[in-house]
């Protein structure tokens, strides 16, 4: 499948081979906190995770989720994506990153390349994006990102609000 990079950083399709990464990711305390639970508590139940959530979509659409690595150590960062959610107009971006590796800008390099690939290789000329109110981190990676923020949803399943952002592509 189709690989992406930046000067920086690998953005690979996720795989099974990466479980044990996400097994890390998905429980870290930010990840629990702005995303929410999935509820993976093992190796087995992070490949189910990617098998059931991530490959998919890939296989269906040519993206979904990418995990990014540093290409210098060729370390497991975090991860960005594509992704087609229920409740959402459209495809939205999203990402999350282990807590050694926030603030150095690589949200930023990794969001600003899928953002690119998803308007000229994916011809997705609008993109949205979700966030809960209290995580002021990713509302200003959004705008920085170009993101306007559109108004609060809820998504099935989910009885929380979501800021709904947005960016439309100029043709």
């Amino acid at each position: 499948m189709k690989h992406f990079e930046t000067d920086r950083l690998l953005l690979v399709p996720a795989d099974i081979n990466d479980a044990a990464f996400y097994l890390e990711l998905l429980n870290t305390p930010k990840w629990l906190q702005n995303i929410g639970d999935r509820n993976v508590k093992s190796i087995e139940d992070a490949k189910s995770y990617i098998e059931q959530k991530m490959t998919p979509q890939l296989d269906r659409l040519g993206f979904s989720n990418y995990t990014v690595i540093r290409k210098s150590d060729k370390v497991k960062l975090g991860c960005c994506g594509l992704y087609d959610r229920d409740g959402v107009d459209g495809f939205d971006i999203g990402f999350a990153f282990l807590p050694n590796y926030e603030k150095m800008g690589y949200a930023y390099e990794s969001a600003s390349k899928l953002k690119e690939v998803a308007i000229t290789q994916f011809k997705i000329h609008k993109i949205s994006a979700i966030t809960i109110p209290k995580n002021k981190s990713s509302q200003k990676l959004l705008e920085k990102l170009g993101f306007s923020f559109v108004k609060m949803i809820t998504i099935p399943n989910d009885d929380e609000e979501l800021m709904l952002y947005e960016y439309i592509a100029k043709t």
